[in-house]
């Protein structure tokens, strides 16, 4: 007895495996994470190295090289990138996706090792960390109020900040616009030079008068004590009163050369809410941890300090990429359910009974809550792919079910019992049902062999659909018929009119159908020509659809990168800051925007600087984002001085890059010539009018002030060079002297001459140094400056000097297009110099062939599994005939649509190459029993094609009517489902339509050339 059998003979079996499988699914859905992508690690490793004073070619060559040539012998090691600066160098290792990031990070430290003796001596350590460039905020929050800076920084820090860290799932919060508390020593040369004194004074009186240590401990008889020496000033009215000198006999405190306060440290950034003075916080969360789920927390966290803030003082959630995620999230689950009613209602037009299509309908909670147990167990979340996987397997889900129960009535009709039909019905189906099913499934094994986070994901779009569609079969074979036997004479009773109807209307379908395929399969090639015709010219219409990574989605969340002229002051760059936040706060498509201006932020220095924006919902507004992105890039670019990209956020996260659909390095030797090349390079591209936003790591460079000392007046006036160099830091650039203590933190206590003596490179001669003779000598006497621009970064990629340039695709344009540019424009660099694509543009390449290479090879698997179970090598080829005439529908619904051909409606391609063999193997199927009974193929065909009508129409069907709510574009997100969908719905449709009269062709056409050849082989036989 089968198993089947078993649940027929046994019904409550059977429910209680649903029951349990559905409860398995409950559960998970109440501890699943959702996420918009999987979480995906790119396993990064920084290296990052600081040696105080080192110009950026001196850190390039005495440092970069010596350790990336040390680092290119690690295991897994993908791509090495570079930046050196003035003092500092980064260097990032970026691995294969599958090397353990821990492992690899053991192996760059002990390759960093292995060169420490080469390093110059003076360098600071390494600093080996692992990241994730994944891993983004998913909330900004801004503090805002009229308060004390000193209050708003201590607030931000030490409340806001240590609350948000105690919220379950967040991994790390980033500061936007603070400052830290400082003890500001500012000197006054004038007053220095007045006493006599030199900063090497006040540095030594420092180090001598403001010092804490350990002192040991005291050990008695029974008892021990430790012992400290507290020699720091304990508030600033003592520090400003340590003795610098005695001059004179008289002493000179540092309050009489100096301004001493509680400050901060240098103010390099500023961040804005809506225009207002505001601290930010980025909010990062755990890898693996549900991104909605950690946004309600942080809300929750919020909402219970506002009600301990004083009055004035807010808190804002200025930026929130989670609302997004949890509306499209929700938009997916309400196209489930439309998907499950469409599909329910289809089942109940076709069946004409409530019973049949209950039990039909059964099969999609047993499949979608046993996916998501499976899910869960897997570790995956809820995410875009594994709903869409679950979405589109609606429509599948009840296929097998349909086809059991339409067999099992026919054999009811001819007079078997409900059990007997039930058991006998499933029987004859069940081998069509499981090469149906292994057909699925087999056309995503490929998926495995997919490259990069693309293939991760999809991974996880083919295993949820996967097991819904391996979880249907199980239910169709065991669970459908013992309901079957329970349901089937009650169906039988209480067929509707509506039933009555469909049945005669089938019956007239089916005796029109039997005309046209008796006409059809007398000349079968003049059905089979005019098919190759169209798919040879779905292949000509699919060359010329737009190509793109992933389409752009509207989000409402847009990145707006500012800079300002190289060399701007921090002043002078938030004045422009300004002057592009009143052209965005003044819009009404703008609901929030948070400016940081400086730190870094999108540059270098603090002549650069970001605004995060967040639109209001598309149906309060008139704007799309991409066309307030176009009206944002000219408005912000007309502010003179101002240089504005706009990035789309929705082209990140499956790459570890910026997220620019178009990013490429030009490369070469000689770096003069390289710079001349790329930015020639960069003014075509941007004259094309192919792309747009075209950006470059490479600046100008910033002004430097060289100051080089005359060793031989030094060495004759007795000044080290030491001296000279540490005074012109202390004063100039600003140093560290110590630490102070307040209300139990410690402070940085730092030293620095007063602002309006060090604007211009004349204020040097304020500043002196202390001769051998004790006589304090004028810094201008031993030193000579010039001023000469120079190098900000030098950038390298994989162990040569590269210039990397981003853009954007301008409207009416495709990225495909974008990246032909590309590479037709390389073709003129000189001889030496080359252009390498990366990030989305090398992914989107990458990913392309990986889908192409995934379709091949899924076919061929499909053929190795049906020619398997047909035990046969010429009727898989008769089943995957239909293939090419999905693709024709598939091209032609992404044509009409005037959608791209991406990532999304590849992998609808994929699928569609599973779900299209269904019908095939149905007719196949059934023509190989009726050849067994002794029929040829034209007649065993003219006999399937009218009997597996009705299960062929209402299966495809109902997959159509799962995959119409995503086809219809609605909701966010809907970008990313459309494509997919379509590619299904057009596919089905058409393979559908077309399979019904191209198979059977087929199937004839290839019998009579096998019975051809086999009469000529017979007669080429000796006798």
């Amino acid at each position: 007895m089968n198993i089947t059998d078993i649940c027929i003979r046994r019904p409550v079996l059977a429910w209680m495996i649903m029951a349990a499988t559905i409860t398995f699914g409950v559960v998970a859905v109440t501890r699943i994470g959702v996420s918009q992508f999987p979480d995906v690690d790119f396993p990064n490793i920084n290296v990052s190295l600081t040696w105080e004073g080192a110009a950026p070619e001196v850190m390039e060559h005495d440092v970069v090289e010596l350790i990336e040539e040390a680092l290119v012998q690690v295991e897994g090691v993908r791509s090495i990138s570079s930046s050196s600066r003035s003092g500092s160098a980064n260097i990032t290792v970026e691995l294969d996706l599958a090397r353990d990031v821990d492992l690899a990070l053991q192996d760059v430290q002990t390759k960093i090792a292995s060169v420490g003796t080469k390093l110059p001596r003076d360098m600071d350590p390494a600093v080996v960390s692992k990241t994730n460039p994944e891993d983004q905020p998913i909330m900004w929050i801004s503090l805002s109020g009229p308060f004390a800076e000193h209050f708003l920084s201590d607030f931000a820090r030490y409340r806001l900040k240590e609350k948000l860290q105690t919220v379950p799932g967040i991994g790390e919060i980033m500061m936007g616009g603070y400052l830290e508390r400082n003890v500001r020593i500012w000197l006054d040369a004038s007053r220095l030079a007045a006493r006599g004194l030199t900063v090497a004074d006040v540095v030594g009186a420092l180090a001598r008068e403001h010092v804490e240590m350990p002192a040991g401990r005291l050990e008695g008889e029974g008892r021990e004590l430790n012992v400290r020496v507290l020699g720091e000033a304990v508030d600033l009215a003592t520090l400003r009163k340590i003795v610098v000198r005695e001059v004179s006999g008289s002493p000179v405190y540092l309050e009489d050369v100096s301004l001493v306060e509680d400050g901060f440290e240098d103010v390099r950034r500023v961040a804005r809410a809506d225009g207002e003075r505001a601290m930010g916080l980025g909010v990062k969360k755990q890898r693996g941890a549900n991104a909605v789920a950690v946004a309600v927390e942080v809300r929750k966290a919020l909402d219970e300090l506002r009600a301990t803030l004083p009055p004035g003082l807010e808190i804002g959630v200025i930026f929130d990429s989670t609302a997004f995620i949890s509306d499209s999230v929700h938009e997916i689950e309400l196209e489930i359910l439309l998907a499950v009613f469409l599909t329910a209602l289809v089942c109940w037009m076709f069946l004409g009974s409530l019973s049949s299509t209950f039990n039909v309908i059964l099969a999609i909670p047993m499949s979608l809550f046993g996916t998501i147990a499976v899910v869960y167990f897997l570790g995956y979340t809820l995410n875009t792919f594994t709903l869409l996987g679950l979405g589109l397997a609606v429509g599948i889900v009840v296929d097998d079910a349909i086809m059991v129960m339409e067999n099992i009535f026919r054999h009811h009709e001819r007079g078997a019992d409900p059990i007997r039909a039930a058991s006998e019905g499933t029987r004859q189906i069940t081998f069509a049902a499981l090469a149906a099913t292994v057909a699925v499934v087999a056309i995503f094994v490929p998926v495995v062999f997919m490259k990069g986070a693309v293939g991760r994901f999809f991974v996880q779009f083919g295993v949820a659909l996967c097991v819904a569609v391996l979880l249907s079969y199980v239910e169709a074979v065991t669970l459908a018929p013992a309901r079957c036997a329970q349901l089937l004479a009650v169906a039988s009773q209480k067929r509707n009119a509506l039933g009555r109807l469909v049945d005669r209307a089938f019956s007239r379908t089916e005796r029109v159908y039997a005309r046209v395929l008796a006409v059809t399969l007398r000349r079968p090639w003049a059905v089979l020509l005019p098919a190759v015709a169209l798919f040879a010219g779905s292949i000509f219409v699919m060359t010329r659809l737009p190509a793109e990574f992933v389409p752009s989605q509207d989000q409402g969340r847009l990145l707006v990168r500012i800079t300002t002229a190289v060399g701007s002051s921090l002043p002078e760059t938030d004045a422009l800051f300004r002057k592009a936040e009143a052209v965005v706060n003044g819009r009404p498509e703008v609901k929030r925007a948070l400016a940081v201006v400086g730190g870094g932020f999108g540059g270098s220095g603090v002549n650069a600087g970001i605004m995060f924006i967040t639109m209001v919902p598309p149906d309060e507004r008139a704007m799309t984002q991409a066309d307030f992105a176009g009206f944002l890039r000219k408005e912000l670019n007309a502010i003179p001085g101002v240089r504005a990209v706009v990035q789309d956020l929705s082209q990140s996260g499956f790459t570890g890059s910026r997220g620019f659909p178009v990013e490429f390095s030009i490369r070469g030797p000689d770096f003069d010539q390289l710079v001349a090349s790329a930015l020639d390079f960069k003014k075509k591209l941007a004259e094309s009018g192919v792309v747009v936003d075209v950006d470059t790591d490479y600046q100008v460079g910033m002004p430097e002030l060289r100051v080089t000392p005359d060793r031989a007046r030094a060495a004759d006036l007795g000044v080290s060079i030491e001296d000279v160099a540490t005074t012109v830091n202390a004063l100039v650039g600003g140093m560290r002297v110590g630490k102070y203590s307040a209300a139990g933190r410690r402070l940085d206590v730092r030293m620095r001459l007063l602002a309006e003596e060090r604007k211009t490179p004349d204020d040097l001669g304020r500043l002196y140094v202390r001769a051998s003779s004790g006589e304090l000598v004028p810094l201008t006497s031993v030193v000579t400056t010039v001023e000469t621009p120079a190098l900000q970064a030098i950038y390298r990629k994989d162990r040569e000097r590269a210039i990397s340039i981003f853009a954007n695709v301008a409207p009416g344009h495709a990225q495909d297009e974008a990246l032909a540019l590309v590479e037709k424009l390389s073709k003129d660099l000189p001889l030496g110099y080359r252009a390498v694509l990366g990030g989305a543009s090398v992914a989107f390449r990458e990913s392309m062939g990986s889908l192409l290479f995934a379709l091949a090879l899924g076919i061929v698997f499909a053929y190795m599994v049906l020619a398997s179970q047909f035990n046969s090598l010429l009727q898989p080829i008769t089943v995957l005939t239909v293939l090419p005439l999905s693709v024709a529908g598939a091209v032609a619904a992404l044509w009409a649509a005037g959608a791209s051909l991406n990532v999304f409606s590849m992998i609808g391609l994929l699928l569609l190459m599973g779900i299209a063999k269904k019908n095939s193997i149905i007719l196949v199927d059934y023509a190989g029993q009726a050849r067994e009974r002794g029929l040829d193929a034209r007649a065993a065909m003219l006999e399937a094609g009218p009997m597996r009508l009705r299960p062929i129409l209402m299966t495809s069907i109902a997959t159509l009517m799962a995959a119409v709510p995503p086809a219809l574009g609605i909701g966010p997100g809907s970008e990313i489902r459309q494509p997919m969908a379509l590619s299904i719905l057009g596919g089905v449709a058409v393979s559908t339509a077309l399979s019904l009269v191209v198979v059977p062709s087929f199937y004839v056409a290839a019998d009579a050339i096998k019975t051809r050849l086999g009469r000529l082989l017979s007669r080429k036989q000796p006798a």
